[in-house]
């Protein structure tokens, strides 16, 4: 079995962050670990309230992981302040965590900003380097880049371009903000681009972001390569999404056993 690693926040409501990346982990059969950064109050709804934690204890929680278990892939979530990234960035490169994904989380699904407008330039600058693949959603590619023209497939092509030559090696945008039949993701590789799409589910999701990039680090360490890594990824969120649980008064959680149910 294969050891995966979340570095993210949490969230009480069960269906974004740890939470939902380590029932990702189990769905795709890795061993799932985590480092907490933040504590959340937040439900399907809104973020009422954020906790910080000290960077020096996210550090000494990668550190004891690091120290016990051999890690196949990682991802990042919420790293809400430079300071928290810097010493995930620390670490990632000193403890040569492989496979890593960056979920570059800055807006809820809620509409909540999660990273301080003063980090956006450290998460740019110290993790996009260490990345396998980086995988913002429309509005975090657009903050990221500076600008506000991602709105079609043509532009989120170009966005994922200029992400890889910003500093990432791999660049995930997903659309399911865009309208349209379809929900569509376009890769750049560094080399060529790639577009993975399924039929639009046709209901907002909590957690999705969270979701994917997970499903996509348990891929890369189970030994799958990075465009059969996402595509797998897609279809999991895809089908979690459809099966979703009907409750909550926002956005619904998805139903991470899907593919552990008939």
């Amino acid at each position: 079995m294969k050891v995966a690693l979340t570095i993210a926040g949490s969230d009480s409501s069960g269906g974004a962050g740890i939470q939902a990346d380590l029932k990702t982990f189990t769905a795709f059969g890795v061993y799932g670990a985590s480092v907490i950064t933040a504590l959340t109050a937040q439900n399907t709804v809104s973020v009422r309230s954020v906790a910080d934690l000290e960077p020096g204890f996210v550090a000494a929680q990668i550190d004891a992981v690091i120290d016990d278990l051999p890690i196949a892939a990682a991802k990042t979530g919420m790293l809400s302040r430079a300071s928290i990234i810097e010493v995930v960035a620390e670490r990632v490169r000193e403890r040569a965590i492989p496979n890593l994904v960056v979920d570059p989380v800055i807006v809820a699904a809620s509409g909540d900003l999660l990273l301080a407008h003063s980090a956006v330039a450290a998460m740019r600058e110290q993790m996009f380097p260490l990345s396998a693949v980086v995988t913002p959603n429309l509005s975090e590619a657009e903050i990221l880049l500076g600008r506000q023209d991602i709105k079609d497939r043509k532009a989120m092509r170009r966005a994922a371009i200029d992400l890889v030559q910003i500093g990432a090696r791999a660049a995930l945008i997903t659309g399911g903000a865009l309208a349209g039949p379809d929900a569509i993701d376009i890769l750049f590789d560094g080399h060529e681009t790639h577009e993975f799409s399924q039929p639009r589910r046709g209901r907002r999701a909590h957690g999705a972001g969270c979701t994917l990039s997970a499903a996509i680090a348990a891929s890369l360490a189970r030994g799958e390569s990075l465009v059969d890594a996402i595509r797998a990824a897609k279809t999991y969120v895809s089908r979690a999404i459809e099966q979703s649980p009907p409750f909550g008064n926002g956005s619904r959680p998805l139903n991470h056993l899907v593919s552990l149910t008939k």
